[in-house]
């Protein structure tokens, strides 16, 4: 057992308080792990998970007002739209081309699965669910325990010394599941700490500021 991954955990969540992911209908919910509540907000947070690869959550937030004023944040909805109007859509989220065609494809995933469960291999199967989408979709839509592995968590684990500069997602993601309780609340918690720490610490903005580079967890004792 590595007594880093838990330490790290309660020393984040005593500095941030509860984060409250997956933001749904554009509102945070620190301390209720009760969402999704239906299948539509379960779809919002996949829609989400998909037009949030490779760009900021500012810019998905308006891609997601912009499907929901056009009444189309719903799978049939979004598989009955042009594509033009879908792309059109999900502009701000960027790579909309490639996205629209993603979301199409999520969508008629999501209906063909008729309020079941979907397994990683499965999600992994659709066309532009990689590792990282299909375990956001499976924590936050699903309220399954897999942990989610991006950028900033690589770029905290290396730093820390918990992993290897070259370490592969499912060597980083075994690491925090073998090393955590299996727990829905403690994996969302973590992970948008780690999020919300990253870019104090370690975005190109932290190390532009007078030593707001100096990462606390650093002087942590194990």
């Amino acid at each position: 057992m590595n007594a880093k991954v838990m330490a790290i955990y309660e020393a984040l969540l005593k500095h941030y308080g509860p984060q409250g992911w997956w933001p749904v209908l554009g509102s945070y919910h620190p301390g209720d792990y009760g969402y999704p509540r239906n299948e539509e907000e379960a779809f919002e947070i996949i829609a989400g998970a998909v037009l949030t690869q490779n760009t900021a959550w500012t810019s998905v937030e308006r891609a997601l007002e912009n499907l929901r004023r056009i009444e189309a944040l719903n799978p049939c909805k979004i598989l009955a739209l042009s594509l033009d109007v879908l792309k059109s859509a999900i502009r701000p989220a960027g790579f909309f081309n490639q996205k629209a065609i993603y979301l199409r494809e999520i969508a008629d995933f999501f209906v063909g699965l008729k309020g079941r469960t979907p397994s990683r291999k499965e999600l992994m199967s659709v066309k532009g669910v990689g590792n990282e989408t299909a375990d956001s979709i499976l924590l936050y839509a699903y309220k399954r325990p897999e942990f989610v592995i991006d950028a900033y968590t690589k770029r905290i684990a290396t730093a820390l010394g918990l992993a290897e500069r070259g370490a592969g997602y499912i060597e980083l993601k075994d690491l925090f599941e073998s090393n955590l309780p299996r727990d829905v609340a403690i994996y969302q918690e973590y992970h948008a700490l780690l999020v919300e720490h990253a870019k104090r610490f370690y975005s190109g903005k932290a190390r532009e500021s007078s030593g707001a580079s100096v990462d606390f967890l650093r002087d942590l004792s194990y």
